[in-house]
Parts: structure tokens; C-alpha cells; sequence
């Protein structure tokens, strides 16, 4: 019986790639999409995803921001770390380095992070370039520690064990394979909702599959003891916050415990029956309290004067 290959849209197309050099030297790959002099939008993406993950809210915001994404070391088209590693560090240093080479001086910027995304905002939450270039925040299906131990991926009773499992999990060498029937099933039961479309779970599958196996096993490690309570308090920015009622990795416990510690939050959203993968399983949700964010906390004049004094410099 002959099967009907799955459709995948194009990706967007850039309107420029560039790569900027991290703190240890390590590259990262960057892409930019839409108007130059339009407000900025800065997504990060989480652990075993890639720019691809953005798609749809570069679909929509490109027609009227300037959206810049970027691959976390490791992934996509970032090669592996340099001497810095695998570190919340490194995941700091990479934004910074990102945030310097796309956005001129004083120039704001929504930045919004996914799963190791978020992460990656609560580890940079006190550099300069943060302070500098952030407007508002934007957390989504995220955590900033006790991961492991959080997690409901494993259907066993909270505890040492199903933590240490969960760990184990993280940090697991044996390779994902190709994508197909079960592999789509198991990677919609460990990361998103039930109700999710077909096209959805098969999109977030080939990017996870897609994530080199080197990259996996070591943010997964970092994953498993991180800690970022301490950048909740730095991170200064308004910030509201999205979170699946069904997520397993980042249960909501996580995302309420976030939400009361920030010190300028605008709330927290939970989204009946979706699972982890929020930016992917709720496009219009995400992408509605991005465009929110920018009408907010960013204008257009100063957009474009921060693009008109590099010019003059």
C-alpha cells in the first residue's frame, strides 16, 4: 500500500543570516525576517528544537516586525560549543552575543524563550545586553529548576526514582531514529496535548529528530541540575508567562512558581489541554501575546531611531 508523502511548508525565508561569535568563540547562527526599522521580536528556541520551531510566528510577525531567531548551540545550523561548553552560562553568553550582533545600541527588542529558551532569558536576566536591549518578556512552558523531579513523563508515582529515571531520560545516549508512527506517538505523549492536529506533531517530531545526538545528551545533563531560581528575581522586564495544563516536561507547577516570583509580572496564561510544545500546539495564542508585547513595550519611532543613529555612526 503506497503512502502519501506529508506535506511540509516551505520555511520562511530570511531576509538575512548572519553569524555572531559567542563569549568562548562558539558560532551561532542567526536569522533575521522582516523589516528592518520595524519593532523587534527575539526568539529562542528549547532543547532539541531549532529556528524551524518558530515558523509560524515568523509567518505572521515578518509582515510587520523584525523577527531574529537563532539556533542554540548545538542545534540547527550552530555548530557544536567551543571551550565555554554546555552551561547555562553558555546559554547566557550565546543571547548576549545574538542581542549585540542583530539590534543596534538602545535599541528594545520582546524577547521571548521556549522550554530551554526561557531558560536561556532567566540565565541572562542580569547582563547587560538584556538590560539594554529587552523591552518585555515572554516565558513560555518553561521551569528554572527541580526539572526531573517535576516531570510527568514517566507514569509513576512522584519520588527518587521516577526522578532519577527522568534524569537518565535527559541524559540518554541511544539515538531518536527516524521519524514514523511510533515516534510521533511517543514523542505526543511525553511533549504535547492530546488534542494536538496530526501536521503538528509530525512538524515538532522532525526537529527534535533533527537535533544532533552530541548536543542532545549534553544540554540534557544541564537540564537535569539546573538551577535558575536566583535569574528569576533579575529579570526585571515585564514578563507574562504561557503554559500547557498537559505539559509533562514543565508541568505548570513551574510556571505559576515563575509567575510569583518575577518582579514586573503580567500573568500567567495556561492553555487548557496543551502539552509543551506551546508555540507549535498554540500558534495564534503565542504569537497574539507577542504582537501584545510589542504594542505595549515597544514603538515604532524608537525602532527607528535606534536604526537611524547606526546608520549615522
Amino acid at each position: 500500500m503506497s503512502r502519501q508523502p506529508h506535506r511540509v511548508d516551505a520555511p520562511p525565508v530570511p531576509a538575512r543570516e548572519l553569524t555572531v561569535t559567542s563569549a568562548d568563540g562558539s558560532r551561532v547562527h542567526v536569522e533575521l525576517y522582516g523589516p528592518e526599522e520595524a519593532p523587534a521580536v527575539v526568539l529562542s528556541h528549547g532543547w532539541t528544537c531549532n529556528t524551524r520551531f518558530w515558523d509560524a510566528q515568523i509567518r505572521d510577525l515578518a509582515a510587520d516586525h523584525r523577527v531574529v531567531v537563532y539556533d542554540q548551540r548545538g542545534h540547527g545550523r550552530t555548530p557544536g560549543a567551543g571551550p565555554g561548553g554546555y552551561s547555562t552560562r553558555a546559554l547566557a553568553d550565546d543571547l548576549e552575543a545574538v542581542l549585540r550582533g542583530t539590534l543596534a545600541p538602545g535599541r528594545k527588542a520582546v524577547l521571548a524563550g521556549h522550554s530551554m529558551g526561557g531558560m536561556t532569558l532567566m540565565a541572562a536576566a542580569g547582563r547587560d545586553a538584556v538590560r539594554e536591549h529587552g523591552a518585555a518578556a515572554l516565558l513560555c512552558s518553561t521551569g528554572s529548576s527541580r526539572l526531573t523531579s517535576e516531570a510527568r513523563v514517566l507514569p509513576m508515582r512522584a519520588g527518587v526514582l521516577r526522578t532519577r529515571m527522568t534524569g537518565a531520560i535527559l541524559g540518554a545516549r541511544a539515538p531518536l531514529g527516524p521519524v514514523n508512527a511510533v515516534s510521533r506517538s511517543v514523542l505526543k505523549y511525553a511533549t504535547m496535548g492530546r488534542g494536538s492536529a496530526p501536521d503538528r506533531v509530525d512538524t515538532c517530531a522532525r526537529i527534535v529528530h533533527a537535533c544532533p545526538r552530541r548536543a542532545r545528551v549534553a544540554w540534557g545533563h544541564v537540564l537535569a541540575e539546573l538551577d535558575l531560581r536566583a535569574g528569576i528575581g533579575e529579570l526585571r522586564l515585564p514578563t507574562a508567562v504561557i503554559a500547557g495544563t498537559d505539559d509533562r516536561l514543565t508541568p505548570p507547577v513551574h510556571a505559576r512558581a515563575i509567575e510569583a516570583a518575577l518582579p514586573h509580572s503580567l500573568g500567567l496564561t495556561e492553555l487548557t489541554g496543551m502539552g509543551h510544545m506551546t508555540p507549535v500546539e498554540a500558534p495564534e495564542v503565542v504569537t497574539a501575546k507577542l504582537r501584545e508585547l510589542v504594542a505595549l513595550y515597544v514603538t515604532v519611532d524608537s525602532a527607528a531611531e535606534a536604526v537611524s543613529e547606526e546608520e549615522v555612526a
